[in-house]
């Protein structure tokens, strides 16, 4: 399975704004559909955001959706998450991964062949 570098966290104030990066090296992320998934204290991975292989449409999950956009930058080879307006709830480890296809399930992102995480990147949102 590829391998991704997650990083942009940090701490960052209740309406502020990161944005997180997904680089791989070795091969080209145009090949692949790709997800970022966070893992808050306590609870399992959700997906929050999604882009597409074929058409490079884009899903987001029902409590990101019009504050978390989700690109490709292919001069650099990496997958942003531009994330505006957070809330404290987004407070989680964020991790982007492959995934065999971009689907949203019951208000999130449906992971989809996804077996390992990397070390992902923390965001904490507090004031």
């Amino acid at each position: 399975q590829a391998q991704f570098v997650e990083s942009g966290g940090g701490l960052v104030q209740p309406g502020g704004s990161l944005r997180l990066s997904c680089a791989a090296s070795g091969f080209s992320l145009d090949y692949y559909a790709i997800a970022w998934f966070r893992q808050a204290p306590g609870k399992g991975h959700e997906g929050v955001s999604c882009i597409s292989l074929s058409d490079r449409s884009t899903y987001y999950a029902d409590s990101v959706r019009g504050r978390f956009t989700i690109s490709r930058d292919g001069a650099e080879n990496t997958i942003l998450l531009e994330m505006n307006n957070l809330k404290p709830e987004d407070t989680a480890v964020y991790y982007c991964a492959e995934v065999d296809f971009c689907a949203v399930v019951h208000g999130w992102i449906r992971n989809s062949g996804v077996d390992s995480w990397g070390e992902g990147t923390r965001v904490t949102v507090s004031s």
